[in-house]
């Protein structure tokens, strides 16, 4: 019987962790094909002779919008077991879906050379994260629903590989302060609204008639721990608060610009 349970948790926490890598796997797939695809990019690209928007990347300064997808996570670290309040010695927190979010944004880019640009993306960004709670190896009822809406305030440099006729690999990556405007409505934890996040990405810039459409694969990790250990004041919330040492954020972001 005791194997059995201790089967039945492995199974749930290797399928946890496998939800919570996926994104991550998609964005070295991103990467990894962008790589390969490059020579195949050039090689159709010389056989074109007149490129679009020839004058784009010489402006100083350019605008636009983006729109995008995203998937938000925490990376959870537990407190000690002789940390914790008697009964709670086995209880454990862990991400088990990543639910679709939507973010909207605008796009300021300041041409600084050939390659560089700094970029400039306020925006607002929606999202979920659903956090289930086990107790001895058992499911502790349904998972909190943590909602966020994020104000977002991304400062980044994008580096730029060499043009080829319509199309142009990128990296990206800066920092991105983030306000929690939906803190105060999630039940059982209470959390802080500021953040700070590194940020990753690569993409490509193709050069249509009459704008630049990019697609960028991004991920985005808190630096701080936006755990209130205070809890929200509900006593029963403590079941909650009181076996969590910290929780960081996450996210990941597909994102399409239109400039």
């Amino acid at each position: 019987m005791c194997l059995s349970k201790s089967k039945s948790n492995n199974l749930h926490v290797f399928s946890v962790r496998l939800k919570n890598n996926l994104l991550l796997r998609l964005f070295v797939l991103f990467v990894c094909l962008l790589v390969f695809q490059a020579p195949s990019f050039s090689q159709m690209e010389k056989k074109k002779k007149v490129p679009n928007l020839p004058a784009f990347d010489y402006k100083p300064l350019h605008f636009g919008f983006l729109i995008g997808l995203n998937s938000m996570d925490f990376k959870v670290r537990h407190k000690l077991p002789a940390d914790r309040p008697d009964g709670l010695e086995n209880r454990y927190a862990e991400v088990v879906s990543l639910n679709p979010g939507v973010n909207i944004g605008i796009v300021s880019s300041l041409r600084l050379n050939k390659n560089l640009n700094l970029r400039f993306l306020p925006g607002i960004s929606f999202g979920q994260r659903d956090l289930l709670y086990i107790q001895d190896g058992e499911q502790d009822q349904a998972p909190l629903e943590i909602k966020s809406t994020f104000l977002e305030f991304p400062l980044l440099i994008k580096f730029s590989g060499d043009r080829m006729t319509n199309f142009k690999p990128y990296l990206i990556g800066g920092i991105n302060p983030r306000i929690d405007l939906a803190k105060t409505e999630n039940d059982g934890l209470s959390l802080k609204s500021n953040d700070l996040y590194l940020e990753l990405g690569t993409g490509v810039d193709m050069y249509l008639n009459y704008f630049r459409l990019s697609t960028e694969i991004k991920i985005s990790v808190g630096l701080r721990n936006v755990l209130n250990p205070g809890g929200t004041g509900e006593p029963e919330d403590v079941f909650y608060t009181d076996v969590l040492d910290r929780l960081s954020s996450r996210l990941f972001v597909f994102s399409f610009y239109f400039e």
